[in-house]
């Protein structure tokens, strides 16, 4: 008798939580479109170059993402972030203004920590959020004679603010900035053989940057 009071108790006790467990929404999904401003990198030449390249760059475009966050308690949240900028490798070349060499996609790929001002269930909630990862350049072939990339560490920055307009549904916008630092080794960005001045080696300490603007929807659950 006495096990099966133990059991009927148990029982009791998971029913009677069940709606607080419910009640408890630690996910949020999220999706955004916007437009990236991107900085490219300086470049130091061959010697013997018929074309004086000074810089490549990610030429600034539409961009989309998706994020997923799981909050360790009411304000601050652990997660994962892809972002894609659909771009075009530029060249700077002597004082042209410049040249697109390829259609060129820019992938970011980012674990970050964010925190959300005030109360869980508030409908409107800034957020601040930084995070560690990598970037990817990653250049279409040209006449299919291939353009190489290269895929980097990066940190990436950035806030903005939630407005949930039911429980489980709401809308953001915010700002990020994401600095790469490209180094003078192989993989950095630089062109094939295809091209007359075969290769570009990036400086040292040469960062590329991006600074997006987005809006976007967010489920919780």
């Amino acid at each position: 008798m006495r096990g099966k009071h133990l059991l009927l108790a148990a029982f009791c006790l998971i029913v009677g939580s069940m709606p607080v467990l419910a009640q408890e929404k630690r996910y949020e999904l999220s999706g955004q479109l916007g437009f990236t401003f991107s900085e490219g990198v300086h470049i130091e030449s061959q010697e013997g170059d018929e074309l004086r390249v000074e810089r490549l760059s990610p030429k600034s475009a539409f961009s989309y993402g998706l994020g997923l966050d799981y909050y360790i308690n009411e304000n601050f949240a652990v997660g994962f972030n892809f972002s894609q900028e659909k771009s075009k490798l530029r060249a700077s070349v002597e004082d042209l203004e410049g040249v697109d060499i390829s259609s060129m996609n820019v992938n970011n790929f980012h674990f970050i920590v964010t925190y959300s001002f005030f109360e869980e269930d508030a409908p409107l909630r800034p957020f601040v959020f930084g995070g560690l990862g990598a970037t990817n350049y990653s250049p279409n072939a040209v006449d299919d004679n291939a353009v190489d990339g290269g895929t980097r560490f990066s940190t990436t920055w950035g806030g903005g603010v939630k407005y949930f307009t039911t429980e489980n549904l709401g809308f953001k916008g915010g700002v990020r900035w994401t600095p790469t630092r490209i180094a003078a080794d192989d993989g950095g960005i630089y062109c094939s053989r295809y091209w007359a001045w075969e290769c570009w080696t990036p400086s040292y300490s040469n960062f590329s940057h991006q600074f997006e603007l987005s809006a976007g929807v967010v489920v919780r659950f």
